[in-house]
């Protein structure tokens, strides 16, 4: 039997197979006025559409707990009732096809107020829709503008925003929460000493640094059910410290163990592991599952379930980092991007059974390839 096509089970949750869809940025909600962050037809058939494919878990973009903290004003968000009805509609497309849908809460913290990446991933000025970015510390993100340093009140403001977000992807149906914490974004630029240069309790020490994101994690952990999984998304490595010709001090994948263990105590039921984000210059060496060890690593010396992402292009390949113990899970982005219908094709060549929806099983399997 493949083990990328069995169940996975968290708390009461029995996720169908151990393909995801990653959460990516389309950029394509309304920027302005009441349609602001509201998920659109097109989020429906774009998020729809992989559940057909027989994805396991479908997760939502990274989506803004407070209007400021999208990445730019085409993210989208939950913060009002509009938004969160236009997500019920998408989580009940994702369930009628046997999927578990799920949602990153997420804000963009010093790299928030940015343009679409296709035109020019600049920083956006209040005059063309942009607003103040904010940050543990005033450090810029390079290129972009210097972040508003946060006060002890709006930190605590922020991990009551988490919680409301929370609630409202409940009362739309999400299964899932998973809290953004990779990709040099708010939480990530907390727990980095590269970004985070405060002295008071929320920086300096490692338990000063994992303060924010632990506080984050028990507030949505607080409003969401006892029976159903919170996913955290962490950028296992900075990749500076790595790099022997770097004297920046950077977040290493041993913090990602020290960090992930807390995360379990706190009641985070699995790691979803990319790496850097912290920096434009970190030298990364990219490959086929180039992350992966990193979810392996966080999987054997924390013992928290993992989920692997990094160019996973190939059945095969998926299925060996599953069967082999490195991760629980396997996340694809681009190459859902490229085709929804992976998971279906990769069942077929794994010899496990593809999930098709009945109005396409009936002519599809006619067919053995």
């Amino acid at each position: 039997m493949s083990a990328l096509f069995t169940p996975l089970k968290l708390r009461s949750l029995q996720i169908p197979n151990r393909v995801w869809m990653s959460p990516m940025c389309m950029y394509s909600a309304a920027p302005t006025g009441p349609e602001t962050g509201v998920p659109t037809d097109f989020h429906l058939a774009h998020l729809a559409s992989r559940a057909a494919g027989g994805a396991g878990l479908v997760m939502a973009e990274a989506t803004g707990v407070r209007p400021d903290g999208r990445i730019s004003q085409w993210d989208l968000g939950l913060w009002n009732d509009h938004q969160q009805e236009a997500f019920a509609r998408i989580t009940r497309a994702i369930k009628a096809h046997g999927s578990v849908p799920a949602i990153q809460l997420a804000h963009a913290g010093r790299k928030a107020s940015v343009d679409k990446p296709w035109l020019s991933d600049r920083a956006l000025p209040d005059s063309e829709g942009g607003w103040q970015a904010v940050a543990p510390s005033p450090i810029a993100y390079n290129g972009l503008t210097v972040p508003h340093e946060l006060t002890v009140a709006e930190i605590q403001q922020l991990v009551r925003d988490f919680a409301d977000s929370a609630q409202r992807a409940l009362a739309a149906g999400f299964e899932v929460a998973e809290v953004h914490g990779a990709h040099g974004y708010l939480i990530n630029s907390f727990l980095s000493p590269v970004s985070n240069h405060r002295t008071d309790a929320y920086g300096g020490s490692f338990a000063n640094r994992i303060r924010f994101a632990l506080e984050v994690v028990d507030a949505v952990r607080a409003v969401w059910p006892a029976d159903l999984p919170v996913f955290f998304r962490t950028s296992a490595t900075d990749w500076l410290t790595e790099n022997p010709e770097d004297t920046r001090e950077g977040w290493t994948s041993e913090d990602t163990v020290r960090l992930a263990k807390e995360l379990q105590a706190h009641g985070v039921d699995l790691l979803d592991v990319s790496t850097g984000g912290m920096v434009r210059d970190a030298k990364i060496v990219a490959g086929p599952n180039y992350q992966v060890p990193f979810a392996a690593q966080a999987r054997d010396q924390a013992g928290i379930p993992t989920a692997a992402v990094g160019i996973i292009t190939e059945p095969q390949q998926a299925e060996d980092v599953i069967a082999s113990g490195q991760a629980d899970a396997v996340f694809l982005g681009r190459e859902l991007l490229r085709n929804p219908y992976w998971a279906q094709h990769a069942a077929l060549a794994l010899g496990a059974e593809p999930n098709w929806p009945d109005q396409y099983a009936y002519v599809v399997k006619r067919r053995k390839r």
